[in-house]
């Protein structure tokens, strides 16, 4: 069967825009207003000649998951160098109540699938370097999840032109909120909040170009083969693709700590802000298995009560959504001053023009969402004291919410080794993975004790 994209009249816009926005984009010199990491932080990166923190020596980026920290250089000549640099994740998760069920929007109950385990979590290996011309920068990246015994091995290529213009291809995030530009892992904790975890769309093989047009400004625009490419191989997936952008903007001082991410470590004497926003349209994408088939291989996107939105009976008893259109958008803000850090996002996301295998009930859900999260550095570069929050305003009037304070202590005064608690209370969690921190359906508390490194 041949699946058709419902937006294909959006493609010749995206091409004239995309064409417009290479003529437009300035060309400029190497130098970027950033404000380094400490000599003693092995995330730091020898910015000199290409940029930021993260365009250093191993700088081939496109989100936080495929930025290496310095690493180790195992080789340089004239046209290509290799470096190897690790991440590693040890944690303890505990989801209570362990006994619980939970009642879907349809009135169905369902199980709640809790855990109380220690895994080796998360391991990811970077190979990166150049090849030919510094400008044309590679990352091999070796992906490894303990949960669920999965290891992948995937790349991208980028060539960057200059500061305003960086062209790429391979696997690259769908860039539907703030954590999918670039700050993992410098989270308040090892992995997502609630709120973004339900509205964003995952990893997928695509083409990007971003890069800094103007000053203290950045941007991002990527063409994806689908929402998620997790499970989904080429047999199983459509002809349709999404399409994303995002930007952001530092208007006081150029920068917002390493990564942008969380938490006050470096101790900004000048007020630090961050703004920014995130837009996604995937026209029609597919739930990436028959429908013969309950359960759905594209599992990135959830209903409100953590049912995939692609599983049969999600929407109506014994009906199953084949394809489905997605948009989404997300805008952000945050500051940093003397110790204290703080973020918030807001999110809407719309799923329609469902097409079935029966008749449903509604033509669209539509869900809005908000989180924030405020921290303070009670021991300067070592203990950072935080609390989140978040809540989804959904269509089914459920009105999942999370509370989830937490403490990190940073034993070298670096970024580069964390050993982190944290704790989440949850109401209605809408969202669920064997790699994050929640379960479809739970309420309760959950509690997690982990240690995590980059170098």
């Amino acid at each position: 069967m041949t699946h058709t994209p419902a937006g294909r009249s959006v493609l010749p816009h995206l091409r004239v825009a995309l064409v417009v926005a290479l003529l437009l984009v300035p060309v400029r010199g190497f130098a970027q207003d950033i404000s380094m990491p400490p000599p003693a932080d092995s995330t730091a990166q020898d910015s000199t000649k290409y940029g930021p923190v993260e365009f250093g020596t191993s700088g081939n980026t496109t989100a936080g998951e495929f930025t290496p920290g310095k690493g180790f250089q195992l080789f340089t000549s004239d046209k290509a160098s290799l470096n190897i640099s690790v991440y590693g994740l040890f944690r303890w998760i505990d989801q209570t109540p362990g006994d619980q069920t939970y009642t879907d929007h349809l009135g169905n109950e369902r199980d709640v699938s809790t855990m109380n385990a220690m895994y080796w979590q998360r391991t990811m290996v970077w190979f990166t370097g150049f090849f030919w011309k510094p400008q044309l920068r590679y990352n091999i990246t070796v992906w490894g999840l303990g949960a669920t015994q999965q290891t992948l091995l995937f790349g991208n290529l980028q060539y960057r032109v200059g500061p305003a213009l960086t062209i790429g291809v391979g696997m690259a995030p769908n860039l539907t909120v703030r954590s999918m530009q670039g700050s993992w892992p410098f989270w308040a904790g090892s992995d997502r909040q609630m709120t973004e975890e339900f509205m964003r769309a995952g990893f997928s093989t695509g083409a990007f170009i971003t890069g800094q047009p103007l000053s203290r400004f950045w941007y991002t625009a990527s063409i994806n083969t689908n929402l998620s490419q997790l499970g989904i191989t080429s047999a199983n997936d459509a002809r349709s693709m999404s399409y994303s952008g995002s930007v952001m903007w530092m208007p006081t001082t150029g920068e917002f700590g390493p990564r942008g991410g969380f938490g006050d470590l470096e101790y900004h004497k000048n007020l630090a802000t961050r703004f920014g926003g995130s837009y996604a349209y995937a026209p029609s994408e597919y739930r990436g298995a028959p429908n013969t088939q309950p359960n759905p291989n594209e599992a990135q996107l959830r209903l409100s009560d953590g049912v995939y939105a692609f599983q049969t009976g999600a929407l109506a008893d014994g009906v199953t959504v084949e394809n489905l259109a997605y948009n989404e958008f997300a805008i952000d803000a945050g500051l940093k001053y003397r110790g204290w850090s703080f973020q918030s996002e807001y999110y809407q996301r719309e799923l329609s023009d469902f097409r079935a295998d029966g008749p449903l009930p509604l033509t669209s859900v539509t869900d809005r969402g908000f989180q924030a999260q405020l921290g303070y550095m009670i021991v300067p570069r070592r203990v950072l004291l935080y609390t989140s929050v978040g809540r989804v305003w959904d269509q089914f009037n459920r009105d999942p919410y999370e509370i989830s304070p937490g403490l990190s202590f940073y034993p070298t005064g670096t970024r580069s080794w964390r050993l982190n608690l944290h704790t989440i209370n949850v109401h209605k969690s809408p969202t669920g993975s064997s790699f994050g921190y929640y379960t479809a359906g739970q309420t309760g508390w959950t509690y997690s004790l982990g240690t995590d490194i980059l170098f």
